[in-house]
């Protein structure tokens, strides 16, 4: 379920309810729009504590990259939204009756600000604005395969679906492969709350599917399949509002399984700036190989290949051609990379990641040696019965 504490709009709480199956008459959300809850100054919101992009801020802030925020509009009369920072033009729409895409890209992109606790993940991206739907449900396929386009056409690098569809269709196809071809991401969540239900692209090849969790780390969407890549917060969060006139304001607790694509474009924003030379496919097995792997150390339906860490995602050593986890037989299914070493001052740059790969990479030598040391002593330095041919 989807709840918000405090003050709250009618409308607001009827769209995220519809998003999540039950429908909602046009007239009753055309009547009210959304409201901020106030202003969020308690401790940091555990979503954003997980990603923790303060610590990656050093390396990367998502500059130069635009992300399309496509749902129900962004408003960009929030405070937290920085001048310039949402690309206005043909095809976009800087109003958000509805507040799901407002929240989305506060995760994405808010502005750090000393009034409140909550930011955004990738301050440093510009956000692409595009409206295809009001609420009622999810959405048509089609034209949400025009949003894509639009996206598209206009220059996006990461495309983030904030209100996905509740079928699929030809032309909704056709954009995601589309995409592909422009070398652009696709992130889109797996939102379904029904038993057997599946968004769209969510299970399409070639987009980032992602569950949501709640602190806990558990599943909160019924929406699962192979087809889920990482999961990230989606349950109890804090936000950017709708309806803010100007201010820095913000909702809370919401609780929309859309939301946790949001953090994972976030994080994705991060990855590109900081390695702009990767593919969309590239990125996609950093985020899994990264990605911190649940009990089975394997794929979970509900969660993917585990919960996005941004910081391993980001500075981890990768050579590029590495596959994500259950690509070719090559690669085990349950392979995963650790993050190099946190970066010491604020102006860190990969040179420091490459210094602790090279510490860790001696220190594995020395440890190698030591061992080949005791064992020969014990041997009383006998040659080992295993010979190089």
């Amino acid at each position: 379920m989807v709840g918000f504490a405090g003050k709250s709009a009618v409308a607001g709480s009827a769209a995220f309810v519809a998003l999540l199956g039950s429908p909602v008459p046009a007239t009753a959300v055309a009547e009210q729009c959304a409201n901020p809850t106030g202003t969020y100054t308690a401790a940091v919101p555990w979503g954003q504590r997980l990603i923790d992009p303060v610590r990656i801020w050093p390396l990367s802030r998502g500059t130069g990259q635009l992300i399309a925020v496509i749902g129900t509009g962004v408003d960009g009369r929030n405070g937290q939204f920085a001048s310039g920072q949402l690309v206005g033009g043909q095809g976009t729409e800087a109003e958000d009756c509805d507040g799901r895409g407002t929240i989305a890209a506060g995760i994405v992109g808010a502005q750090p600000d000393p009034s409140t606790t909550f930011t955004g993940i990738a301050p440093g991206a510009k956000i692409l604005p595009i409206r295809y739907t009001q609420a009622n449900g999810g959405g048509d396929p089609g034209q949400l395969a025009s949003a894509i386009e639009t996206a598209l056409n206009r220059g996006a690098g990461i495309i983030l679906i904030a209100v996905p569809a509740a079928s699929d269709g030809p032309a909704l196809t056709g954009a995601v492969s589309r995409a592909k071809e422009k070398g652009a991401l696709i992130v889109s969540p797996a939102a379904g709350s029904q038993q057997g239900q599946t968004s769209y692209p969510t299970a399409t090849p070639g987009v980032l599917a992602v569950g949501s969790t709640n602190q806990a780390g558990e599943a909160v969407q019924t929406e699962s399949g192979s087809y889920v890549g990482v999961s990230a917060p989606g349950a109890e969060l804090v936000s950017t509002s709708a309806g803010a006139g100007g201010t820095v304001a913000h909702r809370w607790p919401v609780s929309d399984p859309s939301l946790a694509a949001a953090h994972v474009a976030g994080v994705a924003a991060l990855v590109r700036a900081y390695h702009p030379e990767l593919s969309p496919e590239q990125v996609v097995a950093r985020l899994t190989l990264t990605a911190h792997r649940g009990p089975s150390g394997g794929h979970d339906p509900r969660r993917g290949w585990g919960a996005i860490d941004a910081y391993a995602a980001v500075s981890a050593a990768i050579p590029a051609d590495t596959p994500g986890p259950g690509g070719p037989a090559s690669v085990a299914p349950d392979t995963f990379v650790v993050p190099a070493a946190a970066p010491a001052r604020a102006n860190a740059d990969k040179v420091s990641g490459v210094l602790a790969i090279v510490g860790v990479a001696v220190a594995i030598a020395a440890g190698v040696v030591v061992a080949a040391v005791r064992r020969g002593k014990r041997r009383g330095w006998r040659p080992s019965r295993f010979r190089a041919s």
